[in-house]
Parts: C-alpha cells; structure tokens; sequence
C-alpha cells in the first residue's frame, strides 16, 4: 500500500530523484521550495509509472484510473485547493510548474488526462460550488477517486461558446437537460461533468447559459461514442448525449443564467495551463534532439557541427526561454488576482503556436528516425498540433489580444 501524501510533506531529500528534468539550483520565476519540490515529485511520478506503461495508454486509448488514484494518493490532485478537502491551497504558478512537468513526459493524452481534471473541469465546482456540492464532491476529486470532465463544446460551438444549444428546462424539483457535447476530454471515463446549457431560451448571446453538475448514470446521460484522434491518443475523448436527462435543482452550479461568465473565468486557468504544458513539450522537444544531433554523424561530422542545426536549435530555445517567461508572468499576475485575460491570450496563441513550429524542426533534425513511431518525436509532434485548436484556437485568442490592444 501506498502512504497518503500531500504537497506539504514532501522533503527536500526528494530532489535526487529529479533526474533530466529542471535543476532544483536553477533560478525559476516560480521558485519556491514547494513549487520546487512538486516538480520533483511530478519527475519522480513520470519516471516510475508513466514512461514505462505511456505506449500501453496510448495503444488502449486512456490512461488506467488506478493511475489517477495514485496520482491524488501523491496529493498531485489538490495543488490548488483548500486543506480541508485534503488539497495544499497553493496557486497558480503551482498549477503552471504541474502543467510543464507533465508536458516534459513525452506523453500528452496522459498530460491532458490529469490537466483537464485538475485545472480546467473541477475548478468549475472549487469556485462557484455552494458549501455543500464542494463538501460532498472536493474530497473525492482531491483524492482522485472522483475523475471530473467539462462539457461546454458541441458540435456546432466550440469556441464559441455564447451559441451553445445544449438546453434545460425546469421540472419539478429539478432540471430536463437535452442536447449533445463533443470533444470532451475524460469524456468516457469520467465520474463527474460540468455541463453548460441553455437556460433562457429567449435570451441572446451568452447570457441565459447555466452550468450543471451530472454523475455519470444519470438516467438520460450517455456516452454516445468515444472519438479516434490523430494525437493525445492515451487520452479518451468523446462525445454526450443528454436525453431528457433530469438532475436535481441542486445540481446547478453558480448562479442561474450566469454559467457563461464562470466558464469565461475558468478559460483562463485553462489556457495558461495549456501553454505552460506547451511548453514543457517545447522543451523537452528540443532535449531530446540535442541528444540525438550530438551522436548522430552525418558526412563525417556529428550534426550538431553543421551551423544551421547548431543555429535553428538556438533560435528556438531562445524562443520558448522568452514565451516561458510570459507563461509564468501571466501566472504571476493570476495568482495577484490581476485582470490578465490578454496576457493569457498570449500566452495560448504564442505557446500553441511555438511548440508547433519547435516540434516539427526537431523532427526534421531526427531524420528517418524522427518518422518512426518508435521516436518520442513522432508521438510529440501529433500531439503537438492540438495545442493551436483546443481550449481556444489562436485566431480566437488574437482577436482576444486585439480587443485589448
């Protein structure tokens, strides 16, 4: 059996187990001795339980919930919130360092497995959540016996959310939801969702948008398929169907027609997320090449002798040492509680964009290699290419930076 641990008992006596990842005596915009620490804790848990079984995730198509358990066991499920449901209540640079870490593993379906339960789906219930839906859902959700997922996008709205047309009407002592959701990460293996749904019929744009909470085996709740992507494949996707699905009126999370202005909320915590996870992908993309370009010899001479090999990999580091710098300057104003929807807005057009451009010219310098999907680099380059669409695609985040400009 496992011993129960937190963020807080970690020791310093962890840092040996940190491995290539970030260097406990490198000077962070983060660092903190428990930020520090849970990167150690996060490398510890990759190198022993993720890196050897990733490929199995990806060939079964999801990441095994006995995995996510370990991971609350390790207190990794409870960054953010308070102590009183088991959680460290430290903020949003810990989520960022989280988010990175898991980036570096190579493997990103198991990185937006916990990520989406972390930092874009339970956050619903943490913030808006009465007294009693966080006392009876927080404790389950910290300790990873309760998987959560957030159901906003459907098939003729994503990002754009004001035109959902997901709706629930009023019945009895409860709510009738109809309607369907698509691309929803933990879709299918997850206990709790965080529905958004129409309200207000009559009401225009995003107003008249509610949120709810639904358990799975709510009678009119169902999973219509699971969905088969180019990357992220270790992480399951799908899409729900709701069918004169009825939920108790405690099941609506926040305040009745104002779901739209808390998913608006969350999608910051969301975005920066990503582009922190974006860039530990980045980084750990350009890791990987600068050890294979140093052995592999072309023409006589390692790769890394050419100048325009040695010179692209300069350029991009200095690029994603730049766009890391935003990421956690964001965070740092998040954490202030600053308004910094553009700074976010950045950071998810810039970082979904980067890794792109980081993951494909390392492929390049791997040559035939770089093809095979026995390369890391294969894999990294399909999950890559979701970065620029999910949790809001770049034209979206820079028409959000123009407003502001």
């Amino acid at each position: 059996m496992r011993a129960k641990a937190s963020v807080r008992s970690w020791s310093i006596d962890d840092a040996s187990c940190a491995g290539d990842g970030v260097s406990m005596s490198t000077p962070l915009p983060d660092y903190s001795e428990e930020i520090g620490l849970l990167r150690v804790q996060v490398q510890r848990f990759i190198n022993e339980e993720v890196m050897p079984c990733g490929d199995t995730w990806e060939a079964d198509g999801a990441v095994p919930r006995d995995v996510l358990k370990r991971m609350g066991e390790l207190g990794l499920f409870g960054i953010r919130y308070p102590e009183k449901y088991g959680g460290a209540a430290l903020d949003t640079r810990a989520s960022i360092a989280f988010a990175e870490e898991l980036g570096r593993s190579t493997y990103g379906g198991f990185a937006i497995t916990a990520l989406v339960h972390t930092d874009m789906a339970s956050p619903h219930v943490a913030n808006a959540g009465t007294d009693e839906q966080k006392d009876r859902y927080m404790p389950g959700i910290v300790s990873g016996d309760t998987i959560t997922a957030v159901a906003v996008s459907e098939p003729g709205a994503g990002s754009d959310v004001a035109n959902i047309r997901t709706s629930a009407r009023k019945s009895g002592n409860g709510w009738v939801l109809n309607g369907s959701k698509m691309f929803i990460t933990n879709g299918q293996h997850a206990n709790l969702y965080f529905v958004a749904a129409k309200t207000d019929p009559d009401a225009k744009g995003s107003r008249g948008i509610s949120m709810f909470i639904v358990e799975k085996g709510a009678a009119g709740f169902a999973v219509s398929r699971n969905l088969d992507k180019m990357g992220w494949r270790s992480s399951d996707t799908a899409e729900l169907s709701f069918d004169d699905c009825w939920v108790p009126a405690d099941a609506m999370l926040g305040e009745e027609n104002r779901g739209f202005y808390a998913i608006m909320q969350n999608f910051q915590n969301e975005r920066a997320v990503l582009g922190a996870q974006a860039m530990g992908e980045a980084q750990k993309a350009i890791d990987l090449t600068l050890g294979y370009v140093k052995t592999r010899e072309a023409f006589g001479a390692a790769l890394w002798e050419k100048d325009v090999i040695r010179q692209r990999l300069a350029m991009l580091q200095a690029q994603v040492a730049a766009a890391r710098q935003l990421v956690y300057h964001a965070a740092a104003r998040d954490a202030a509680g600053e308004e910094c929807v553009k700074d976010v807005s950045m950071v998810k057009a810039l970082c979904g964009e980067l890794v792109n451009e980081v993951v494909y010219t390392c492929q390049q310098f791997h040559g035939g290699f770089g093809y095979m999907r026995e390369a890391p680099i294969e894999r990294m380059v399909r999950d890559a290419r979701v970065q620029a669409i999910g949790g809001g695609a770049t034209e979206v985040m820079l028409e959000e930076v123009a407003k502001r400009m």
